[in-house]
């Protein structure tokens, strides 16, 4: 067997007195495809520096195979002493590498290389400090959150470069189908410690689950334990002094053992605070258009959001999202036609320009707004402290400037401020940006049980899927089309068009001479049960019983046979009443047997 590029071993490391990383072991061999999951706060970017170097651990070993070569993403470059992109990716450069790959991948990227880097935009940041770290073709290639700030388009793109590379990968990110497409391998890393299979994300979820089942169930055995032990010190001491010197050992070592235990840290607790209603029309747009000098941004587009709708809206960088956001909210005024917002419309607005933050203030003064100690969630005045435990933050960090945030924590901040105000129209601003899997998890939930509708701006493409009842994307020239249903529907719907530019540049890197023949294709992702048809196979059940009901109800007014010549409107009222019923019966009943048939095939992986 191979030995590995690098390895870690024992790596420890305390940050003010609290161990991160305790014990960790880290092994990547040639071309393996590594994705390190975990919590936001539990050390995932701290161990990717102390594998490229960056970070010294207080304790343990890094081995790296002599003449092997390492590129390390950031998730915030340094760009400080460089006048051009170009310049910024050169200098990532090995003597005797290809400077013409420089040029060549920022072109791919959508960069001209002569960018001023302080000018450049959060996606373009991020676009040139990919280019660094592929430029060179290292051995290994550590990716720090690499499709934050990335369009659909780009990402696509890196998924088909990074396919057809030999580099060995090692990943983080909370994108779910970037991680299930690349990784071969998972590392989880949890309360300060890794652990390991050899099988990609996709298998990490339900791995993870058993895991933390077993060990609930290991602490149960555990408490019974000190339980049984302590009613015998009480109760059953007798006889040879000796043995129960041991056993009473035997007793402290197992409360030690329960008092050194760290539990896996709980779920946010998001919720947003809801208005009333809003009217069953929440925004008409009538073929309204938008234009900047000679450029249309929208032309004669046209949708009616109702109540309860869940509005997703994807494109490339620099296609009008925001744009179109602003007309569909009221905030921007159309050129041409006509924009109408219903009744009784209160809306928030989850604003992910963190710049407006200040860093210097506290988080407790950014919940509160510098006023007391009491958040005002949905009219109501709770305790600052409580707020932020409910988006798992400690009460140590009450005090904490925002600068010293992680990039999770900022999100959850950010989330914090929004759903404290009451709302019937979220409208959300890449809400996923920097948050961990699992409040992912309780963030499409709540969506999931908000009465109210919801417009968001996403890349996930996993994440609108589980949320999103339809997709508005470009067509280009400033038209825009609504698809039924999540991401995947909408390629369904119209080909794989967003996907064209990275399908166009994967074969022109593939053609290339320093690159395998052929890139894998990638492979397809496990088909799952979208949010919308879980949520349908739950809720259809009642809503067939209460159907059921209803039908019983007006049949027992059909069985009084006197009812048509004592009142001939209550007994068509009754009629009708039963046949609509019917009707929604049957088609209730037939999308649950549809759905029921879906999961069945699925869970049996066919």
């Amino acid at each position: 067997m191979a030995p590995p590029l690098i390895q870690l071993k024992d790596i420890a490391l305390t940050f003010g007195g609290t161990p991160l990383l305790a014990g960790v072991e880290l092994a990547v061999g040639a071309g393996e495809r590594v994705c390190l999951i975990g919590r936001n706060g539990s050390g995932k970017s701290t161990l990717l520096k102390i594998v490229a170097g960056l970070v010294k651990a207080d304790s343990g070993s890094r081995f790296v195979q002599p003449g092997a070569t390492i590129r390390y993403l950031p998730q915030e470059p340094d760009f400080d002493g460089f006048a051009t992109t170009l310049a910024y990716v050169e200098a990532g450069l090995n003597p005797g590498d290809d400077h013409y790959q420089a040029q060549y991948l920022l072109e791919q990227l959508g960069l001209t290389g002569a960018e001023n880097p302080a000018n450049l935009s959060g996606g373009e940041a991020r676009r040139a400090a990919l280019a660094r770290v592929l430029a060179p073709s290292p051995d290994i290639l550590l990716l720090d959150e690499p499709t934050n700030h990335l369009d659909l388009t780009t990402i696509e793109w890196l998924e088909g470069e990074l396919m057809g590379r030999r580099s060995a990968l090692v990943m983080i990110s909370h994108d779910r189908r970037f991680l299930t497409n690349l990784s071969r391998a998972t590392v989880w890393l949890d309360r300060g410690q890794t652990r390991r299979i050899e099988k990609g994300f996709g298998a990490f979820e339900e791995w993870r689950d058993e895991v933390l089942a077993d060990e609930e169930r290991d602490q149960h055995k555990l408490d019974r334990k000190i339980v049984a032990e302590e009613h015998w010190l009480r109760y059953g001491v007798s006889g040879r002094r000796k043995r129960n010197v041991k056993r009473l050992g035997n007793l402290f070592a197992l409360r030690q053992q329960r008092r050194d235990y760290r539990g896996a840290a709980g779920k946010a607790n998001l919720a947003a605070a809801e208005a009333e209603s809003s009217g069953k029309l929440v925004v008409e747009a009538r073929q309204i258009g938008k234009s900047y000098g000679a450029r249309a941004v929208v032309s004669d587009f046209s949708i009616r959001v109702a109540r309860g709708d869940r509005i997703g809206i994807v494109g490339p960088n620099g296609a009008g999202k925001t744009t179109l956001i602003g007309l569909l909210t009221g905030a921007l005024s159309p050129d041409s036609g006509a924009i109408r917002l219903g009744a009784n419309i209160e809306m928030v607005t989850l604003d992910q320009h963190r710049e407006s933050l200040d860093p210097k203030s506290t988080l407790a003064d950014a919940l509160t707004g510098g006023r007391g100690d009491s958040v005002m969630v949905n009219g109501t005045p709770k305790h600052v402290i409580g707020y932020m435990k409910d988006f798992l933050f400690t009460s140590e960090q009450a005090r904490t400037p925002l600068e010293a945030l992680s990039g999770g924590e900022r999100g959850r901040l950010m989330l914090a401020r929004a759903l404290a105000k009451p709302s019937n129209v979220l409208v959300l601003d890449e809400p996923t940006n920097d948050l961990d899997l699992e409040t992912l998890d309780v963030l499409e939930d709540m969506l999931g049980d908000y009465d109210g509708t919801v417009i968001l701006v996403s890349h996930d493409r996993d994440f609108l899927d589980r949320v999103v009842t339809s997709v508005i994307a470009p067509e280009g020239n400033g038209k825009w089309v609504e698809y039924a249903g999540g991401y995947s529907d909408m390629l369904a719907q119209r080909g794989a068009d967003l996907q064209e530019k990275a399908v166009k540049a994967t074969a022109s890197t593939e053609a290339r001479a320093d690159r395998p023949a052929a890139a894998a294709p990638a492979p397809a992702t496990k088909r799952r049960l979208s949010f919308n048809e879980k949520h349908a196979l739950e809720t259809l059940p009642k809503t067939m019983a209460k159907l059921h009901d209803e039908i019983a109800k007006q049949q027992a007014l059909l069985d009084d046979p006197g009812l048509y010549a004592r009142d001939r409107k209550a007994f068509d009222a009754a009629s009708a009443a039963i046949a609509k019923a019917q009707a929604e019966l049957d088609a209730a009943e037939e999308k649950w047997l549809e759905l029921e048939m879906l999961r069945e095939e699925i869970e049996s992986g066919v």
